[in-house]
This record gives C-alpha cells, sequence and structure tokens, in this order.
C-alpha cells in the first residue's frame, strides 16, 4: 500500500471510527468499510501463509501493520464494543513483531469487550496474552529494559487476573515477572541487595514461588534458591 497522505489517513479513522460506533457491544462489526478490511486482512493472512519462516513472517507482519493503525485508531476512538476479527488478529500481530506497549493498549479494548480471537486460532485471548508477553520476554524480545519489562508484564497480569486460564500460562507469565524483577535488581551497582532493593526481591521471590505453586514444571527452582541466598546476604549485612 503506498503511503496515504495526512487526510487520507484521517479519512481513514474517521470511516473506521464511525463504523465501530455502529454496532453495538456483543453484536458483530458490520458495513462496508469493515468488510474492505476483512479482504485486505484474508489477502495479507495468504501471503503469510505462503512464506514458510517464521522469523520471515514477522517481516512481513510488522510491514502490514501501517496499513492497519488508521482502523486500529478508529475502533479505539468510536468502538463500542462489537466484535472486530480484523482488531482481535491485528492484536496478535502486534505482539508478534515485539510491539508491545501498542499491544497493551489494543487488548485492553479486547478484554473489556470480551472478544474472541477469529477462527483459526486455538486460544482465547486472557490464554494468548499470559502465553506470548510470557514467552517475549523469556525469549529475549522484551528484556531490553528489564523494568519496563515488569511494568509491561504487571499490566498483563493484572488485565487477566479474573479470567480462567490454564496454570501452565499463568505460571509463565509469573516466572517472568519474577525474572525481570531479578534483572533489575541485577542493574544495581552493588553486589548484593541493598536494603531499599529488598521489597523488589521479596516480588520477584513470590512470583517465581507462585510460578512454581502453578505448575512444578516451570523450572524455577535453581532460581527460587539463587534469590534466596541473595536476599539472606543482604539481610546478614544490615
Amino acid at each position: 500500500m503506498s503511503n496515504p497522505s495526512p487526510a487520507m489517513r484521517h479519512r481513514a479513522r474517521i470511516l473506521a471510527e464511525r463504523t465501530a460506533g455502529a454496532s453495538e457491544s456483543q453484536d458483530v462489526t458490520t458495513g462496508t468499510a469493515y468488510e474492505l478490511m476483512l479482504y485486505k486482512l484474508t489477502d495479507d493472512r495468504r501471503r503469510l501463509k505462503s512464506i514458510q519462516s517464521v522469523e520471515r513472517k514477522i517481516e512481513v507482519k510488522a510491514t502490514l501493520l501501517p496499513d492497519y493503525a488508521q482502523w486500529i485508531d478508529g475502533v479505539l476512538a468510536g468502538g463500542k464494543g462489537a466484535q472486530d476479527d480484523v482488531f482481535a488478529t491485528l492484536l496478535v500481530w502486534h505482539i508478534d513483531t515485539g510491539e508491545y506497549d501498542r499491544a497493551l493498549t489494543i487488548a485492553a479494548y479486547a478484554m473489556e469487550h470480551k472478544f474472541t480471537l477469529p477462527e483459526g486460532y486455538s486460544r482465547d485471548i486472557p490464554t494468548m496474552l499470559l502465553d506470548e508477553f510470557a514467552e517475549g520476554y523469556l525469549q529475549g524480545k522484551l528484556n531490553a529494559d528489564p523494568q519496563h519489562a515488569v511494568t509491561v508484564l504487571g499490566v498483563v497480569e493484572k488485565m487477566t487476573a479474573s479470567s480462567d486460564a490454564p496454570d501452565q500460562a499463568r505460571a509463565k507469565l509469573h516466572k517472568a515477572i519474577g525474572l525481570a524483577m531479578v534483572a533489575v535488581l541485577d542493574l544495581a551497582d552493588d553486589t548484593d541487595i541493598a536494603p531499599a532493593l529488598l521489597e523488589l526481591a521479596d516480588n520477584a521471590m513470590a512470583n517465581l514461588k507462585r510460578a512454581r505453586a502453578l505448575s512444578e514444571a516451570s523450572g524455577v527452582k535453581k532460581e527460587i534458591e539463587r534469590l534466596e541466598r541473595r536476599i539472606k546476604r543482604a539481610a546478614d549485612s544490615k
């Protein structure tokens, strides 16, 4: 798609806002503009399906996302919560491409209005959020700034707290939060945990232990032992 002018982007956003606002919550989004977006999404998904490399798929998704930006903004601005398969799919794509902050904004709307993922996705949105944000950190895509990771993962935890989800998925998120908190501790100048950071260490421990309680296979035993020794050293040095 060619780069649209500011006027074209504004018109696209207003059209999306009006379309999203025309359908009430618990309904399904309808209208010509929505049908055109679904057609484009179908075409783009067909293109992605022809690509075997996961890495290449993610690269292509990143180039496609700007084409949908005005649609997302319009739904967020004027939507009343009607199911929107384009919007729901783009939530997944933003996570896939590492656009985590934007994904959180999209996820908040999707969760508020109890969206479902389109046909072809095997998980519901809460489980997908738990899995994919945790994997984002554990696979190194969200860990460039540990403090930011703690914030992002904490938002996901709160957003999904009341949702039914597999224990393994929730354990994975708690593991990621705990490890991110430990990474924040590692940024401290002192070898041991300064007293001011003990609260963060305790929170990290609580998350790691919660991960173990939810799933013995979470793989946090050694991290818990290391953190226990670190906290003890800090307490002894007080």
